[in-house]
Order: C-alpha cells, then structure tokens, then sequence
C-alpha cells in the first residue's frame, strides 16, 4: 500500500526490490517477492545497526533486499516501518520486546469453549492487539463442545458490545462462513491463543488443505525438514493473507500503565466520568470506575484483573528505565520528609 511504497521510493531502482518475510527461521528467512519465494539473510550492516531482536525483520514485515541465484536468494538491508504490530515481553528475564507479527490488519484472538475459556486472559490479548494498531476479532472454537454458547458469547460482549465475535465449530463448515467474510484481497490476518484451542485446524479449512510448514532451512542449499512452522505467513487463493502463531503459555504483556488506563474497553464507558484526566482507577477521589465497581456495574473480577496488569506493567516500566523512576520518586519523598524534619514535625 502506500505507506511501505512511500518508504521504498528511495530505494527504486534496479538493485533493491521490495519483499514480504514469510517465515523467520532460526539463521534465515523463507521470503516473498514478485519474483517468487526467496531465502534470505540478514546484511552485516543492518545486523550491526540493529540495537535489539525486535528491530530484525519478522514474520509480515516489509523489507528492502537485493537477489541472486536467479532470485532464489537474498540479502535484507532494511525493514520498513511498521504499519502495526502485535508484541509481547520476552518469556524470560529479559526485559525486551518480542514481536509476534508485523503489519497485520487484523488479529483472530482465539479461545475454545472448553476449560480454556478465559475472560482474564482474553482483556491481555485485547490491549496487546489495540496498543498494536490492529482490529480484534474474538473467535470462540469448538462450539460444538458447549451447552451455554450465547452465554460465553454475552460475556465476551460484556468488555465491549463493539467487539466482534464469532463462534466456530470443526464439524460444521457453516460456521465458517461468518470467518470468510473477514478475509479480502490484500489484508493480513493473525491468528493468536493458546496452544490447542484449534488456529491450525481452522487455518487449514480455510486454505482447503492440510499445510506442510518448512520450519528450518539450510541457506546453502536449500535443503531442510518439514515440521510445523512457528509462525508463517500464508497466502490464500483469494489474495487474503493469514499469519499463524505459536500457541503462548504465557502472555506478558508490553506496553504501558498509560496504554491500559486509556484502552481498557470495560473501563471506557465510565473512564470519562472520573475527576481526573489521568486517573489509574485505584486510590483518586471521585473515580467513576471504582464507583461502578461498588455499584456492581464492574465485575470485581475484572477490576481485580486490570488491577494486576496495572502493576505488572509499572513493574515493566520501571525496569525498562532501570528503576529510575521509582528511585526518583523516593528522592522526592526523601526530600520531602526532610523538609519536614526540619520543622520539627518528627520530634
């Protein structure tokens, strides 16, 4: 589109071409190009330039690549800014970002309607796709399995009445229909959620096939095994493109406590009653939120939910800042308490 062909235009010529990363392998990229499928590497220049993980090209990014071998292989110099994202905290001590998929237009937030059902869970993978500049689309899988559907889905509609959702079944193709209306030309879809709750299942009915994923592959000579591919960029014979993941066991989030006070869907329709502009919900006075908790009209449950993001993500931010601000924020009670002292308030 013209974001990433407005990035390109410094680089037409009969050198560089523009190209899509399909798979990101552990040494190497499985690629797109007009040309057909490339295997890719990582310039030396832009592997030096590069400060941390998240800015190496990854599954759905546009990049900038030189080819050969009769365009079978290819260098990438540059990847083009991100149109959206959906990232995650790096499942480890790191504090770094990991980016799960790039430039999508759409996010299918899967959960079954089985034990994995989970509202908690759910709201993190909300603000994970909103703060990413993606659309969500909730799609309850294995429907056949439960006896209380319009249930699950009145509850889902609970955080937001917006929030589109859509409830599947493997044994009935019809409800596959209402996913096919989401897929156009052109438009990248991922799918995310748990390990089991049946993405793949639904990726393959809508290519039509079982897909056989290349996950390594060896740069030298193309040769490698075929497993199931952690992420995967796949196009549709209709032109719809569909990005699949790994399932998570965990989902930290990154982001911010600011990106949450503004994007908690539960929380917005009373966020704007509250006292203060930039009010957290938790001790100010006159906060509509916390009313409408009392009231019943907030679950607790939720309120007990957001509660334990908000402080995750405090926790992430001031790692991110090496604790600077919660040293500078005792510095300034320290500073406070003295003054007092001074006054004779502790004697």
């Amino acid at each position: 589109n013209e974001f990433f062909k407005n990035q390109f235009m410094d680089f037409e010529n009969e050198e560089f071409v523009p190209a899509r990363i399909a798979v990101e392998n552990k040494n190497n990229y499985l690629i797109y190009t007009e040309y057909g499928e490339a295997l890719g590497e990582v310039s030396g220049k832009l592997l030096f330039e590069t400060e941390n993980q998240a800015e190496l090209p990854k599954t759905g990014d546009w990049v900038i690549v030189n080819l050969f071998d009769d365009n079978t292989k290819a260098v990438i110099h540059k990847v083009l800014e991100r149109q959206t994202k959906i990232s995650r905290k790096a499942a480890d001590k790191k504090t770094e970002e990991q980016v799960i998929a790039a430039n999508i237009d759409l996010v299918f937030i899967v959960q079954s309607l089985d034990s994995n059902f989970n509202l908690n869970r759910l709201e993190r993978y909300l603000l994970m796709t909103e703060n990413g500049g993606a659309k969500p689309v909730v799609v309850l899988s294995k429907s056949d399995l439960c006896d209380n559907t319009e249930e699950k889905v009145a509850e889902v509609k609970s955080i937001s009445p917006e929030l589109e959702v859509v409830t599947t079944s493997i044994d009935n193709s019809e409800s596959m229909v209402d996913l096919k209306q989401f897929i156009e030309s052109g438009k990248t879809i991922a799918f995310v959620g748990s390990s089991g709750v049946g993405k793949s299942t639904i990726i393959n009915h809508l290519v039509g096939k079982e897909i056989q994923k290349v996950n390594e592959v060896r740069f030298s000579d193309s040769r490698g095994k075929h497993t199931t591919t952690k992420r995967e960029l796949i196009i549709l014979p209709s032109g719809g493109l569909l990005i699949d993941t790994p399932g998570m066991r965990e989902l930290q989030l990154w982001s911010s406590s600011e990106d949450l006070r503004g994007s908690n869907l539960e929380f917005a329709e009373y966020a704007g009653d509250c006292r203060y502009l930039n009010c957290s919900h938790t001790h100010e006075k006159d906060c509509a939120v916390k009313m409408a908790v009392d009231k019943g009209d907030i679950p607790n449950e939720s309120y007990l939910n957001y509660l334990k993001m908000l402080k995750e993500l405090e926790y992430l931010e001031d790692k991110k800042n090496g604790f600077k601000d919660t040293k500078k924020r005792w510095k300034t009670i320290n500073t406070e308490m003295k003054q007092w002292r001074k006054k004779g308030f502790f004697d």
